[in-house]
């Protein structure tokens, strides 16, 4: 399918500017527009250029009230803008609700009368929640844990009845983001780890290890979307399709241990005592395979990890107490907040 405009939703976070990277690969010619707040912009981890120079245009503004007009000529939004973590939605759980679910069903429906022909949904493998027993399909019970997973399934739900012949959506549940990008977020797991390691030599498990995780690497995500574009409507003009590699199954003790590989001197502490983390899913990623048998994920663990501590490492990163800085996305609202720029309900003041 020819693309001559896309339209990214939340391009200036940490999935951003990798998949603005790939899709100007992909589609060369196509008219690429970002539409982002700003909440991250300043977050960056590169000293090279801002990534947004791949654009042809940067829009900013909210997706609460996303101007209709934006949307003309476009044929395909890439809708990643979110609240896009469980301690924020924590925090914001009123505000999650509006920009996770209404907003996106907002735009998906501007969207449709705009005559957009592919809408692309960036869901969660978190709305498994706890699940024991085998990897879960797509058509498995959902236990949703948090606000951020409940607005993923809300969304999901209400997103169903808009597809239509013309209007194609794809809901990607995708595992737990990982990987470099130049605007590295460090509260997700393996980034997490990785970051411990540089700083510390020590990465300190806050649970007792055992807690499954399905992961994927940023670039992969963006094989996922791209895949979710242009893809064949002939499997339904609405498809939720869980978005990683079976082989990307990790429990939390083998994500560090991967660290421990790769970063030399690193000890890892388990706390034994912990209490169990409900947050523990395998992930069946079997239907994605059979359907985008050529944007399969290609980076694995090792890569993933080591690409991390280089690019930590090239960058001078030798703060301990990380998760107290800007590298922490629920830190960055927080400041925001106390500084007078947002207010509560996460607007520019």
């Amino acid at each position: 399918m020819e693309m001559k405009k896309i339209l990214i939703t939340g391009n200036m976070g940490y999935i951003g500017p990798v998949l603005v990277q790939h899709l100007r690969k992909c589609y060369p010619g196509a008219h690429l527009v970002g539409f982002d707040t700003g909440y991250f912009a300043h977050c960056l981890s590169t000293l090279e250029q801002l990534p947004e120079r791949r654009l042809d245009s940067q829009i900013f503004g909210d997706v609460r009230t996303l101007p209709a007009q934006l949307l003309e000529g476009v044929d395909a939004v890439v809708h990643l803008a979110a609240i896009s973590n469980d301690p924020m939605g924590n925090r914001f759980a009123a505000v999650t609700q509006d920009v996770n679910y209404r907003a996106g069903i907002a735009i998906a429906r501007a969207a449709k009368s705009a005559g957009v022909k592919s809408f692309v949904f960036a869901s969660s493998c978190s709305v498994y929640g706890l699940a024991e027993g085998g990897p879960r399909t797509e058509t498995d019970e959902l236990n949703p844990l948090t606000a951020y997973a409940r607005s993923k399934i809300d969304s999901e739900k209400a997103l169903m009845p808009i597809a239509e012949p013309g209007f194609t959506i794809t809901a990607l549940r995708f595992a737990t983001a990982c990987g470099w990008s130049e605007r590295i977020r460090l509260d997700l797991v393996l980034n997490d780890f990785v970051a411990c390691a540089v700083s510390s030599g020590a990465i300190s498990i806050l649970s007792d290890g055992t807690p499954w995780r399905p992961l994927i690497e940023v670039r992969d995500m963006a094989r996922a979307i791209e895949w979710a574009i242009g893809r064949d409507a002939t499997r339904g003009h609405f498809l939720t399709v869980n978005a990683g590699s079976s082989k990307w199954n990790y429990q939390v003790l083998q994500l560090a241990e991967a660290v421990a590989r790769i970063v030399p001197g690193t000890t890892i502490q388990v706390n034994k005592n912990a209490a169990p983390d409900k947050r523990s899913y395998r992930v069946d990623f079997s239907l994605f395979e059979k359907l985008a048998p050529r944007h399969q994920p290609q980076v694995d663990l090792d890569q993933a990890t080591r690409e991390i501590f280089e690019g930590l490492s090239k960058f001078g990163f030798k703060d301990p107490n990380f998760r107290e800085s800007p590298w922490i996305r629920l830190r960055v609202l927080n400041a925001h907040i106390e500084k007078g720029r947002l207010d509560e309900q996460l607007r520019w003041v």
